[in-house]
């Protein structure tokens, strides 16, 4: 198992979850959930509207437009579904994703691809967060979190004791009784990039001799976060890549980050799950310096 799940297991959408922290009680955890598609952030409320926390998008239904399966037998290893989410209601905002999720057999990697269209006639904000959540028996003591950047604590005010110059914030430690509950902290990264725009980051487990790494145009997700939380029976880690960190549609207004969507503008967003497994492509992350173990 490479994802977590939360203590709600696998739920379905739920469009009464839209308020203050209502998103928890669906949030399921898995190895993806998406956030937005207009509000990444706590909940806030103000004269642009009432915004619960990470937006509407994890708790919309999709419609299935296909299937395409894989017929090994004819040379034909490749497959995928392709769905449609609406983030839309009367006057607007109109927001709709068209995500396809693909692999090939033999392969072990998963391609998301999302197209996001304003389909409304007003321009609209927009913001989107992959909420990659790692778990037992992947994520555990010892295990590596790797990633290159910039980074800071979320709430450099509540002083942080993971997120701080004299923690190895790199390192799954053992469960940590202070975070029962809603004990967690959370990393905001300004990821590097490679030469040809790429940002990698994941989680490596010496002991299981597996790495998982995520990879995203950074042009695309410019931020990630690192979200730790160990508490007893609860062990996880998120790795998520976003247009932008964690701070609301208000701050990110505030700050003249805020994205717009114009009427019929779309944007594309690519993630790439890869599991490595073999000593070659470990070393080769070794390598290149983007494990350190």
């Amino acid at each position: 198992s490479l994802a977590w799940l939360s203590h709600s297991g696998t739920t379905p959408p739920e469009s009464f979850v839209n308020r203050g922290l209502d998103w928890l009680q669906t949030f399921g955890g898995g190895l993806l959930t998406t956030c937005g598609l207009s509000h990444v952030g706590g909940p806030e409320k103000d004269e642009f509207g009432e915004r619960g926390l990470h937006g509407l998008i994890s708790n919309m239904p999709a419609t299935i437009e296909s299937i395409v399966q894989p017929d090994p037998a004819n040379g034909k290893f490749e497959m995928s579904i392709t769905g449609i989410i609406k983030e839309s209601r009367l006057f607007g905002p109109s927001l709709e994703m068209r995500r396809t999720i693909s692999g090939t057999l033999g392969k072990a990697v998963i391609h998301i691809c999302d197209e996001i269209v304003n389909r409304g006639n007003t321009a609209v904000p927009h913001m989107l967060l992959y909420h990659c959540n790692f778990g037992w028996p992947l994520v555990d003591e010892g295990a590596e979190i790797f990633w290159k950047g910039r980074w800071a604590p979320r709430h450099p005010d509540k002083n942080p004791t993971i997120f701080t110059t004299k923690n190895n914030f790199h390192k799954c430690p053992p469960a940590l009784n202070d975070h029962s509950g809603a004990g967690e902290e959370v990393g905001i990264i300004d990821i590097e990039a490679d030469a040809h725009g790429m940002s990698v980051c994941g989680i490596y487990n010496e002991k299981l001799s597996i790495a998982v790494t995520l990879r995203f145009a950074k042009k695309q997700l410019p931020w990630l976060i690192n979200w730790q939380h160990w508490a007893k029976g609860e062990y996880v880690t998120g790795l998520e890549p976003g247009t932008h960190p964690p701070i609301g549609q208000a701050a990110a207004r505030e700050k003249k980050t805020l994205i717009f969507l114009e009427p019929g503008e779309t944007k594309t967003y690519n993630l790439f799950f890869e599991v490595i497994g073999d000593e070659a492509g470990i070393q080769q992350l070794i390598n290149k310096g983007t494990i350190t173990n």
